[in-house]
């Protein structure tokens, strides 16, 4: 059996695609959150709005796409163990199980929407801005989480190109379908403000569903006939599923959190606060290219056993990882003011934004470390370990710091203290538990 490539090239072979195709979601919410952010009337309640529906779908996606990680953990596992033939009907079996759970959600929030974003302290104008935004956004989610799915088989078979092409495509189709429908097309396209916003996205997801579909059945074996019975790794699937579904509503109630006392701050703060969090998550993705690289790799290579590559990687992906880190923080300094202005020109907004943005630019080295450990312990198939290290994060790190710098009244800059504590927590506990589990296995 051929060794798996764990040189310099493989990985970047890996980890660009990776960094494209990661990028897609908060492309989506991030375009949308910029285009809105300037609409020339009610634009700051327009960002605000975005803002708060941004951040609970990205929750909703991300505890539901953890079901990626899982089919790729199985896929890049059995790869590795010369085992890839007898999966046969798993991948149809773990596409339907991911769009199940996607009309399950669909159904349990679009009824209660109003008393949702009502938790999250929008009111008046941009309760109602929230609203028509996400009714429309959400009939995206069976479009994604489908397209999650599809990624995650092909991660399993290394391959991270065929993923970056369908997600630069959509991005694509996003951005240009969001000028277009928010701001109007003179005796063309009336201007339809947040409402053109939602519908960019929802075309944009069903471009990538479209595209996911048709690379799958050319460029892989893969039948999506649905046959019985279960297959064994199904159950494994599931399991692993659920352990990932609880790790990320412990890390979404955080964000929500974040969101929750950013709105209670304000107009103003909220629509701050939006341009941060869509700051964050797009650099975040940046860092999880590469993490997707060890993530795609550490499956292989556990299915191998060759546990000294394995810590090779590890040390490798860190570093080119924190290397990323470094230029986004060059970036950020860079381009401190522009940024600002590319969401949002309320001289009020972008005063407390500036106030607060050296936040985000310090989560970047920690983001590195968490999120690298963290894909490749999914890679690994650690999602029991994941699940315990983000229930903790958020008990033990996050919520504390949140309401001692709540009492202390330190507005955003302690909101994001509390992100920063929450993040570092997450790092130190990972690189703990590869130390004392993985590190005796390459040198016995």
């Amino acid at each position: 059996m051929q060794l798996t490539n764990i040189s310099f090239k493989r990985i970047q072979q890996l980890a660009l695609p990776a960094i494209v195709s990661g990028i897609a979601e908060p492309v989506l919410s991030s375009t949308d959150a910029a285009v809105v952010g300037n609409i020339a009337e009610f634009g700051t309640e327009s960002l605000a709005a975005v803002g708060i529906v941004g951040s609970f779908l990205s929750m909703l996606i991300w505890i539901l796409a953890q079901s990626r990680s899982a089919i790729s953990a199985i896929v890049s596992q059995n790869l590795g163990a010369g085992k890839i033939t007898e999966l046969h009907s798993f991948p149809a079996q773990a596409i339907y199980f991911n769009i199940i759970l996607s009309i399950i959600v669909l159904f349990t929030t679009y009824f209660f929407v109003e008393e949702i974003f009502t938790l999250l302290n929008a009111e008046g104008l941009i309760l109602e801005y929230s609203m028509d935004y996400y009714n429309i956004r959400v009939w995206g989610f069976p479009l994604t989480l489908f397209t999650i799915a599809v990624f995650g088989l092909f991660r399993g078979f290394q391959n991270t190109f065929w993923p970056m092409i369908i997600a630069a495509s959509g991005a694509l189709v996003n951005i240009g379908l969001d000028f277009a429908l928010v701001y109007g097309i003179e005796d063309f396209i009336p201007a339809m403000g947040v409402k053109g916003a939602a519908w960019a996205s929802l075309i944009a997801q069903f471009v990538m569903a479209v595209l996911a579909l048709v690379l799958l059945l050319r460029k892989t074996e893969v039948s999506l006939r649905l046959r019985l019975p279960i297959h064994p790794e199904v159950n494994r699937l599931v399991k692993m599923s659920f352990n990932l579904f609880i790790r990320s509503l412990a890390l979404n109630i955080a964000l929500m959190m974040a969101v929750r006392e950013a709105a209670g701050l304000g107009t103003e703060f909220i629509a701050a606060h939006a341009i941060a969090i869509n700051i964050w998550l797009f650099t975040a993705f940046f860092v999880d290219g590469y993490g997707a690289a060890g993530n795609v790799l550490s499956g292989k290579l556990l299915g191998e056993k060759d546990y000294r590559s394995l810590w090779k990687l590890t040390k490798r992906v860190n570093l080119y990882n924190l290397a990323v880190a470094a230029i986004l923080i060059g970036m950020g300094l860079l381009f401190y003011q522009p940024l600002g202005q590319l969401f949002n020109k309320d001289p009020e907004v972008l005063d407390i934004f500036y106030a607060m943005f050296f936040m985000v630019l310090l989560s970047q080295p920690l983001n590195a470390i968490a999120f690298t450990f963290d894909a490749i312990f999914k890679g690994l198939g650690e999602m029991g370990y994941l699940r315990n290290v983000l229930v903790g994060a958020t008990l033990f790190g996050f919520l504390p710091t949140l309401y001692f710098a709540k009492y202390m009244d330190w507005g955003l800059i302690g909101i994001w203290s509390a992100i920063l504590v929450w993040v570092a927590y997450r790092a130190i506990a990972l690189l703990i538990k590869f130390k004392r589990k993985y590190i005796p296995l390459v040198e016995n």
